[in-house]
């Protein structure tokens, strides 16, 4: 794999440990600038919507320049929000500095899937995705606790100052090592936009959305179905959590793999078995060792999908590659909200913690039934994947 690959992987790291390390600085946060947990919480909320709005905006911005060039703008404009982060004196300012930090999200991972993908041969595409997302995972394996850690030891801004400088390392990295394209051509909005009209790539980026759902519907809840049903202590999760991280970094190696071998079977496959794992954990849940096992099982499978799911995109996206692998990223942020509502909406109904991985089955198999529908329009339209170098 080119050294490219090792620079977007990093980038995809400082972008990963950006989204996720507030929520575990919510209560520095919220004590350092006088709100509520709540209240900081909608720094999370912030940029979710930040990365969903953002995504296809800077997409069509940067759809006529250089690849090369969109990465670079878009990790100046990262280091730029980070720095807001560890300056913000208020939380109003802060939630500018989110927002602004999460503008580059979408379309950083959706323009660098497209050129880690032209980086290799055609039979090695869906694991060069893979290794790029490897960063996002390993930000949740090391860059989450790690950041954790620094900010409650040293302050909460000290982990922005560190990200900055990680996104510093990967400018400096991406403006070295990326190869600039002399035969890319630049892209054409109209017909950008004329790509998405495809029945086929809105069966797809559903398949998305509702894979990113079966997820976020069990994750979310995690911390609190292991604390009250399988009666792991507050130390005892963040161990149990570093599993998960270490699966999904499994799974996400190995769906590369199996993506580049078959991607419709990868995709179909997965699906199957997120719904009965999740299933399975809502049993499996009520004892330590069986639930640990089960959740690592999940993790893997779960992030099995990822790099299958971008490249399914981009089967029918072929005449925008930018524009509608920077949506898939959009719609996996768009599954992360509804994956929630639906967790939530389980328990409030007072259906208890229990039953959440069952409507995390439900969903995985509605992902199924997506998928199905997405390959048939697929082979009825003759559509095949093509990465532009």
């Amino acid at each position: 794999m080119p050294l490219s690959l090792l620079v977007l992987a990093l980038s995809a790291f400082a972008i990963g440990t950006t989204e996720f390390v507030i929520m575990g600085l919510l209560p520095e946060v919220a004590a350092d600038l006088g709100v509520s947990i709540p209240g900081a919480g909608w720094l999370v909320t912030g940029y979710a919507l930040g990365v969903a709005i953002g995504a296809p905006f800077m997409a069509m911005v940067t759809s006529n320049w250089p690849r090369k060039a969109a990465l670079l703008a878009l990790m100046g404009i990262f280091i730029l929000g980070n720095l807001l982060c560890a300056t913000a004196g208020d939380y109003e300012l802060l939630m500018i500095a989110r927002v602004v930090t999460a503008l580059c999200h979408g379309a950083f991972f959706g323009i660098g899937s497209v050129v880690a993908a032209s980086l290799v041969p055609e039979n090695r595409k869906a694991s060069a995705v893979a290794l790029m997302f490897t960063g996002l995972t390993l930000a949740n394996v090391l860059g989450v606790p790690l950041g954790t850690a620094l900010g409650q030891y040293t302050g909460w801004r000290s982990t922005f100052w560190a990200v900055t400088a990680i996104g510093v390392l990967a400018l400096i990295g991406l403006w070295r090592v990326l190869p600039a394209k002399r035969d890319e051509q630049p892209a054409d909005l109209r017909s950008e936009l004329a790509a998405l009209r495809g029945l086929g790539f809105w069966l797809a980026l559903s398949t998305t959305v509702l894979f990113s759902a079966a997820v976020f519907a069990l994750f979310t809840y995690i911390a609190p179905l292991l604390g009250e049903v399988t009666g792991v202590s507050p130390s005892g999760i963040t161990w149990s959590l570093l599993l998960i991280g270490l699966g999904l970094t499994l799974g996400n190696l190995l769906g590369g793999k199996l993506a580049d071998w078959r991607l419709a079977t990868t995709l179909c496959g997965v699906f199957i078995a997120l719904a009965l794992l999740s299933s399975l954990f809502s049993w499996t849940s009520q004892a330590l060792i069986p639930a640990e096992i089960t959740l690592f099982l999940w993790a893997t499978a779960a992030f099995a999908a990822v790099p299958a799911l971008q490249i399914n995109v981009m089967t029918f996206g072929q005449a925008a590659p930018n524009l509608v692998s920077t949506l898939n990223i959009g719609a996996f942020n768009l599954g992360n909200a509804l994956g929630a509502w639906v967790g939530g909406l389980v328990i409030s109904q007072g259906l208890g913690l229990s039953s959440v991985p069952l409507a995390a089955a439900v969903l995985a198999g509605l992902a199924l039934l997506a998928t199905l529908l997405t390959f048939s329009v697929g082979n009825a339209s003759g559509a095949a994947i093509a990465v532009p170098n």
